[in-house]
C-alpha cells in the first residue's frame, strides 16, 4: 500500500479517530484503505459495483467491502490469470501451510475453501441430523439453519439477550442432545462481538459429543478475541475465517477452516474442491500486507461511527457494532424502508423474522454513507401508505438469506 507508506501512521491514527478531523480529512485517508485500483471491464471502463446497477447506487446491502483487493493483489492476480489454465495444487497446499502456521496450527488442522459458506453447510450437514439439533442465537447468520432443517435436524433459535449478546447459558439448555451449537464472532447482522469467556464456557459446558462452530467472518473488524488458538489445543471446535470481508474478495472466493484432524476429516467427506489460483494468490499478497487491517480496520470505524453517532442524534436506536454493518431501529416495518431506499439510489440490507423492524445497514465508503444519511432522513418522513406502495427497483438482487 504505498500511498500509505507516505503518511506518517501514527498520525494518521491520531487523526482518523477524532469525529471533525476526521471528517475533514475522509477523502484523502479512504484512498488507500477504500480505493483499489481500477480495474477494466470489457471496452475498458473500470468495473464499479455491480453490472446491472447504476454505477451511482451506494450498495450498503450484503456486507462486501467497499473497495477490492489491493494493488499488490490485483497485479499477481493479473499475473496468475494469464496461466489459469493450470491448476498449481501445490500453491494451494503451501499456502494452507503458511496460514496454519500464521495461527501457530499444524498444517493438517487448516483446510482451504471458496469462502466460508461450505465451511457452515459442510459443518451442519456433519454434526446435525433427526436426532442431533443445532442451537444457535436469533437473530444471526441462518445459513447452518437452512441445512440442519433440510436433513430433519431440530433448529433452536435462543434470542440475544438485551445487551445484544449470546445467551450461552439458554443455549446450553436448549437441548441436551444438541449435535452442533453456532456462534458468530462478531455477529451477523447486529455486529456485536461475543466475549471469548462466554465461548470458553460453552465449550466446557455443552452437550456431549457436541461440537460448536465459530464463525469468524467479521473479526478482523473488531476487537473481538479470536478462539483458533483452542482448536490447537483439541478442543470440540471449528472456526471458519473468510477474505471476503476486510480482505475484499467476496466475489473471488476464498476462506479456512481451522480444526483438529478428525473433525476436519469429516468436512472432508463433503469433498475439498481445488481452489481457484488467482484467490489464493490475492490471499497470500494481501496476509503478506501488514498494514492492510489496521488500517482498514480503523478506516471503517471512523466511518461507522459517525454514521451511528447521526442515526442516534437523529433519535434512532442502533446496534453496537465493531464491524462493518449494523442494525438499526426504523421504528416500523422495514422492508419498505429498504424499498424505498433503493429508490433513492441506496442498498440497504433486509430485516430478520425475529427483528422486523430492524433492517440491515452495511458501512460502505464515506461518500456512500452521506449519500444513506440524506436518503435515510428523506424516506423516514415518507408516510406510510406511500412507503408501502413502493416496489424494490432491483428485485433481481432481492435475497432473504444474503450474507
Amino acid at each position: 500500500m504505498t500511498q500509505l507508506t507516505a503518511l506518517n501512521r501514527r498520525n494518521f491514527l491520531r487523526l482518523g479517530a477524532t469525529g471533525a478531523a476526521a471528517a475533514a480529512i475522509a477523502p484523502a485517508l479512504s484512498r488507500p484503505a477504500f480505493a483499489a485500483a481500477a480495474v477494466p471491464a470489457a471496452g475498458g471502463v473500470p468495473a464499479v459495483g455491480y453490472i446491472d446497477v447504476p454505477p451511482n447506487v451506494a450498495l450498503l446491502n450484503i456486507n462486501e467491502f467497499p473497495s477490492g483487493p489491493t494493488p499488490a493483489a490485483v497485479d499477481i492476480m493479473h499475473k496468475m490469470a494469464v496461466n489459469g489454465n493450470r491448476y498449481y495444487m501445490n500453491e494451494t497446499k503451501k499456502f494452507g501451510a503458511e496460514l496454519a502456521a500464521y495461527h501457530d496450527l499444524k498444517p493438517e488442522y487448516v483446510t482451504l475453501y471458496a469462502g466460508s459458506s461450505e465451511i457452515l453447510h459442510f459443518t451442519a450437514l456433519a454434526f446435525t441430523s433427526p436426532t442431533k439439533s443445532l442451537v444457535t442465537a436469533d437473530p444471526t447468520f441462518e445459513q447452518t439453519w437452512r441445512v440442519a432443517e433440510s436433513q430433519g435436524a431440530k433448529v433452536h433459535k435462543v434470542p440475544l439477550k438485551a445487551d445484544y449478546s449470546y445467551d450461552m447459558k439458554a443455549m446450553v439448555a436448549a437441548d441436551p442432545n444438541a449435535g452442533l451449537y453456532y456462534v458468530c464472532n462478531p455477529n451477523n447482522p447486529t455486529g456485536t462481538p461475543v466475549k471469548r469467556s462466554d465461548i470458553e464456557w460453552l465449550l466446557a459446558n455443552k452437550a456431549p459429543g457436541s461440537i460448536v462452530l465459530v464463525d469468524e467472518a467479521y473479526i478482523h473488524f473488531s476487537d473481538a478475541e479470536s478462539v483458533i488458538d483452542l482448536v490447537g489445543k483439541d478442543k470440540d471446535l471449528i472456526v471458519s475465517r473468510t477474505f471476503s470481508k476486510i480482505y475484499s474478495m467476496g466475489g473471488l472466493r476464498f476462506g479456512y477452516a481451522s480444526a483438529r484432524p478428525d473433525l476436519a476429516e469429516k468436512l472432508h467427506h463433503y469433498g475439498v474442491n481445488s481452489m481457484a489460483t488467482t484467490a489464493v494468490q490475492c490471499a497470500k499478497a494481501q496476509l503478506a500486507d501488514k498494514q492492510l487491517i489496521p488500517l482498514r480496520k480503523q478506516t471503517m470505524a471512523d466511518t461507522r461511527n459517525r454514521t451511528l453517532d447521526f442515526l442516534t442524534k437523529a433519535g434512532y436506536t442502533v446496534t453496537p457494532s465493531q464491524t462493518n454493518h449494523f442494525m438499526v431501529d426504523v421504528k416500523r416495518p422495514g422492508a419498505p424502508i429498504v424499498n424505498a431506499l433503493a429508490h433513492h439510489s441506496v442498498m440497504i440490507g433486509r430485516t430478520w423474522a425475529i427483528w422486523p423492524n430492524r433492517p440491515r445497514v452495511s458501512i460502505g465508503s464515506p461518500t456512500d454513507m452521506a449519500s444513506f444519511q440524506t436518503a435515510f432522513l428523506e424516506v423516514m418522513q415518507m408516510p406510510d401508505n406511500k412507503l408501502n406502495a413502493l416496489v424494490h427497483p432491483y428485485p433481481h438482487l432481492l435475497d432473504p438469506h444474503a450474507c
